[in-house]
Order: structure tokens, then sequence, then C-alpha cells
């Protein structure tokens, strides 16, 4: 009898999304009044570009340190990645996006963790290794590893397929697709979905997922944002209402404030956010919150994440320059780091890929200097507050061509020990874990 409820409420849970979807779709797509035909200058229209990446880094492992297990004093790696482009379009109202992209890495450190796995397989769950974009959790598998050993890797996939249905009142899209909610700069609480690492220097493209996304247009100052996300749990493979998220968000602009509104239910959490955004002076500000409700059965009570940023961009020495400072603060952040990695609500978001720090309350803050049209200089600075450990992120771009880019830039940890930059001792093991220093040059080639 409880299988039987189970598969009801499966069918009815299905059909009140169809019904959703339906009436949204609905609003946003009114019938077209008998005899009228939709008239479009130009009824269909495809267009194609992309990029190439090349990636090459050299890292400084600490000794004694895990990256340290076959005793190189540098690590040598490199990367490529190739992603093409499609967006073809009917009518201006229909538009289907497809990109595919090959990724591949290899070098010392892949050579280096797999050693110490192998030596050591009972850290696996720790120390997972670094590997292709993992669909086990969405609906469509559209990844295939074709390349790998102990030292490199290589695999495609489609990263986004998504058809979009667009009319006067908003759009609807349905597929492999991307979405960012909130209002941080590396830390971002209300972007639930696939987000950036805080220490991600690369922003071009998030990771796309498969989900159903609604916009509706209510009027001059508002817009409505639903969306759900369907997952596969990984133990069976089921798409599952429990590793599901679905969330609406509210947008919204008081004279000269954006107001965000924002609840949702991500897997077993249930969250709701408020966030706005506006203007001091010539500053720009902006602040979210929002209140996490885990499902644990009681082993944690909700929690407040908390996100607070200005920017503000000035001329100086006959230069352009830009800056900002922000904020992040966790109720389920730890200050002792590993502690942290043995709570099961922070070892669930790191595996989950949605989380990427432990600590409680961070400072960040960027610098931006334009010493030619062409050439801009950056350096990010990332700091737990609580252990004063931090990373520093110097890099410069050169745009020597329209299509081309170069990068060059470096990762610098610093802190004192059991910090979570400056490393920490792994239980029963001889050796720490600590970020090594790294600098890297980025090739970009855009067409």
């Amino acid at each position: 009898m409880t299988g039987s409820n189970s598969v009801i409420r499966i069918i009815l849970r299905y059909c009140i999304q169809g019904c959703l979807c339906g009436f949204l779709g609905a609003i946003i797509f009114p019938p077209c009044p008998a005899g009228m035909e939709i008239i479009s200058s130009q009824p269909y229209y495809a267009a194609l570009d992309g990029h190439l990446r090349l990636r090459g880094s050299i890292s400084f492992p600490e000794n004694n340190s895990r990256l340290d297990f076959l005793g190189h004093d540098r690590l040598h790696d490199g990367a490529f990645e190739f992603r093409l482009k499609n967006q073809t379009g009917y009518s201006d109202w229909l538009t289907l996006d497809a990109h595919y992209e090959m990724v591949g890495s290899g070098g010392e450190a892949k050579k280096t963790r797999t050693a110490f796995l192998t030596q050591y397989p009972e850290f696996a769950a720790n120390f997972q290794m670094p590997g292709p974009v993992s669909d086990d959790r969405r609906v469509m598998d559209l990844t295939r590893v074709f390349s790998s050993d102990d030292q490199y890797l290589a695999y495609h996939r489609m990263d986004r397929l998504s058809l979009t249905a667009t009319g006067d009142r908003g759009a609807v899209v349905i597929g492999r697709q991307a979405l960012t909610w909130g209002n941080g700069f590396l830390f971002n609480p209300m972007d639930l979905f696939n987000p950036f690492s805080p220490t991600d220097v690369e922003r071009d493209y998030k990771i796309g997922d498969d989900m159903i996304t609604a916009r509706l247009y209510t009027g001059d100052a508002g817009e409505l944002q639903i969306l759900y996300v369907p997952r596969r749990n990984t133990e069976n493979h089921d798409i599952e209402w429990d590793q599901s998220s679905v969330a609406a968000k509210y947008h919204l602009n008081v004279r000269f404030t954006d107001i965000d509104l924002m609840a949702g239910k991500h897997y077993e959490d249930t969250v709701f956010g408020v966030g706005g955004s506006g203007y001091l002076k010539q500053a720009a500000w902006r602040l979210d919150a929002t209140w996490t409700v885990p499902d644990d059965d009681g082993r944690q009570s909700g929690f407040l994440s908390i996100v607070a940023n200005m920017d503000y961009s000035w001329v100086w020495w006959n230069k352009n320059m830009y800056g900002w400072i922000e904020y992040y603060y966790t109720g389920l952040g730890k200050n002792d780091v590993p502690k942290a990695l043995t709570d099961p609500n922070i070892r669930q978001r790191l595996e989950r890929g949605e989380w990427f720090t432990v600590g409680r309350s961070y400072v960040n803050a960027q610098l931006r200097l334009e010493w030619h049209p062409l050439i801009n200089g950056f350096i990010t600075v990332i700091t737990n507050t609580a252990d004063l450990s931090a990373v520093v992120q110097p890099r410069i771009t050169w745009d020597p061509m329209q299509n081309f880019q170069i990068m060059c830039g470096a990762n610098i940890y610093s802190g004192k020990s059991d910090t979570e930059f400056g490393g920490f001792e792994v239980p029963g093991l001889e050796l720490k874990e600590v970020p090594p220093d790294m600098v890297y040059l980025w090739l970009s080639w855009y067409f």
C-alpha cells in the first residue's frame, strides 16, 4: 500500500507541474485570433561561433603535502577547451541553442593525485579526482570520456541544448541551460544551481543544467521567474523529487531600488531569499540574504547566509580604475576546517558542487586598472576572517587582436597551519592538505 501511495504522489506531482506549465504557457502565449498569421521578415536564421582556449600552469606544492606525494618540486600541467555554439531561430519566437565542447587536461598534478589514491584508496571519498563534468544527476547524459589514463583526460559533451519560446508576456525555456540568481560577485547564496567557485577567474560560461524555466512579465516594474530542475538519484538513477529543485523569484523596481524575492525547494532544503540593489551617490550596492531550513532530522536548524558588496569606478593618473569589496557570511560554515569537512551538511554541498569553502565569513575585494584599452590588470583577494588565511589572484589580460586574448596570472595562498587556505593535517596520514601556489598562461581564440 505504501508503494501505491508513492506512485500516486508522483503522478499527482507531475500532473500539478504540467498544469502549472500549461497555465504559464496560456498566459505567455495566448491563442491567435482566427485568421491571423504569424508574419516575420526573417522566418529562419542560424548563427555559429565559439572559441578555443589553451591553458598551461606550473604549481609549487609545499613539502610534505599531498601534492608533494611523488616528490616533485613543480607540477607542470596543460589543458585545452574547444566550444562550438549554434543558435537557430524561427519566426523570432522559437530558438534552439546548442553548445558542444571538447575538453582535455593532463600533467603531473593528475599523475600525483592518481598515485596518492592508488596507495590510499580509503581516502577516495575525501579527495576526489578532478574529472569530467558529471551528468549522473542530470536528466540527460550528454558527456562521454574518449581518452583517459593516470596522467591525462579527454572528454566531450553538450553543455547547452535548449528550446526557447518567446512571447509578448514572457518566455519558456526547456532543456540544458544556465541560470544565475543573486547579486554576489564571488559568493552568491541565491545562486543554488551550478554556481561558480569563488576562485574562478574564468566566468564566460556556467555549466549547463537540465531544467525548465519560465519568465512572466508583470508590468514595467516586475518580472516573475519560475524554474524546475529534475535530478536523478545517483544510486538508482531515477528522477526523484527529493533530489530536484523548484523555485520562484520575483523581481520588481521600487523607484531607484531593485528588489528580489525568492522561495524554493532545493534537494531536501527549503530556501527563502530577499535581495536588493541600488546606488549610493556614485557607487552601486547590492545585498542578498537567504534562510535555509535543511531537512536532516533535526541535526541542523535553519541558517542565515548574507552577501553584501559595493563597487565604484574612477579615473586615477589618467587611467580608468574599477574596484569592489564584498562581505559574505553563512551560519553553516565552521571556523575549524578539519571539523567542517566532517559535517554532513557541508560535505553534502561540497560533493554536489554548490559550495567551495567551509568557513563562516569572508571579505573579498578586487581592483582593476586599465593600463591601455587592450591591457588590463586585476588583483583579487579572498580572506577568511576567522583564521585570516587568504588567496591572492593577480592577473593581466592582453587583447593583441580583436578575436585573441592572452591572460597570465597566479594563485597565491597564505595562512598558518590548520587554516582554510594555509592547509591542515590530514587525519590518519603524515601528509598535509595545502593548496599549491600556481602561475598560469591562457591563450583564447574566438571565432
